[in-house]
């Protein structure tokens, strides 16, 4: 879907900036016009005959070419652009788009810009993780950019955590996904992400290491494809994004429960994806619970079974995806739990697979479906994890 359009690719003062070549030869190989803008300290980590000679247009630098005095108009540049792409986005060059800074053409042109921005970050993880690089995404955010989320990996620093910038690839994928038809307009879909945590005394809970990125992949991607969404989240540390997404925070499982089967019935379908307990305290206490020398016995009593009650409730005209995390016997034991439950198809992921599952900003999932066919994935980012179980969902529907 970015065939025809015009972009802008900024380039800024990152190590990263080197993948730019790349994205320019995706952008161009999808049938993208690209023209660059480079700040003066990108040209240090990568040539401007490197990216003139991919985009096939001069690189921009300065407001004027001193040789000639040609004018570079960052006002002609915005009203030209389809989309604003800034890749890499450095935390300082993120920090004056978040607060109105004009002191280079790259700068000048993001506040001139008419069309869609896409930010995609790239830093050490001690400055993307700083609270005044968080203030300045979410400004950024407030006003409408696009920020496409840096990965965790090994860092130029040598550290290793979340500030690489994503690959090309992936965010080539990202803005296809913002410009590609909208399948899932006028569908409402229910999905749960996150844990449950169960109580035991007022400071101490059962619960699991679901993070939730998994579920907010999925909803933001529905979203992203027009769909309405009801997110109903356990107890996680993530926001969502996109306007269509409705968010309902919840705590316990039978809160889960209460949700979901009250809200089942005029979606069009649902996507279960949070890890909910399955046993609960038969009691919680209400006063913390003090140490002694005894041991403490703690007696619990299953939760109910969401995805069953669900699979009793779907019609035909409705679909229901499930997920199993599985250490042994991973497919039998999640066909089984898919014909439990009337699942559509169940998307099977392992504990032994590595950067798989729960914490992780990537995954490796399979799809099995009813019929007896499967798809096997390769381990991927959790956003295009998403795309390819959405995809496979409007395949069904």
């Amino acid at each position: 879907m970015i065939k025809g359009k015009k972009i802008i690719l900024g380039v800024t003062g990152s190590i990263a900036a080197y993948k730019s070549a790349q994205i320019i030869r995706l952008l161009v190989k999808e049938g993208a016009e690209v023209k660059v803008i480079m700040t003066t300290l990108a040209k240090e980590f990568i040539t401007p005959l490197t990216l003139a000679t991919l985009a096939k247009n001069p690189i921009l630098v300065d407001f004027f070419d001193p040789t000639n005095g040609d004018w570079n108009s960052h006002v002609d540049l915005g009203l030209w652009a389809d989309a604003y792409l800034i890749a890499p986005a450095t935390a300082n060059s993120i920090a004056k788009m978040a607060t109105g800074v004009a002191d280079n053409l790259l700068l000048t042109t993001y506040l001139s810009a008419k069309c869609p921005v896409f930010i995609a970050p790239a830093m050490d993880l001690d400055m993307f993780a700083h609270p005044a690089t968080q203030h300045n995404l979410e400004n950024l955010k407030a006003v409408g950019n696009q920020i496409i989320e840096p990965a965790t990996g090994e860092l130029a620093s040598g550290l290793e955590g979340k500030g690489r910038m994503e690959e090309p690839e992936n965010i080539v994928r990202f803005m296809a996904n913002y410009f590609s038809e909208k399948p899932l307009v006028g569908k409402n879909i229910l999905i749960t992400a996150g844990p449950t945590y169960e109580k035991i005394d007022p400071v101490r809970f059962v619960g699991n290491y679901s993070s939730g990125k998994m579920g907010f992949a999925l909803a933001e991607s529905c979203a992203q494809k027009g769909a309405q969404v009801c997110l109903i989240s356990g107890p996680v540390q993530l926001k969502t994004k996109h306007p269509n997404i409705e968010r309902i925070d919840v705590e316990s499982a039978v809160e889960m429960y209460d949700e979901v089967v009250g809200r089942f019935y005029g979606m069009d379908g649902a996507i279960l994806c949070a890890a909910v307990a399955d046993f609960t305290p038969i009691e919680a206490a209400n006063e913390k619970l003090k140490r002694d020398n005894e041991n403490l016995i703690l007696e619990l009593k299953p939760t109910q079974d969401i995805a069953t009650s669900v699979g009793e409730m779907k019609m035909e005209s409705q679909f229901l995806v499930g997920f199993a995390l599985e250490t042994n016997n991973e497919e039998i034991n999640a066909v089984g739990k898919m014909e439990r439950k009337n699942f559509d198809f169940i998307v099977l992921n392992s504990l032994n697979d590595e950067q798989a599952g729960f914490g992780y900003d990537t995954n490796k999932i399979c799809i099995l479906h009813r019929s007896g066919s499967k798809k096997q994935f390769e381990l991927k980012n959790k956003d295009a994890v998403a795309e390819d179980i959405v995809n496979e969902i409007i395949t069904i529907m």
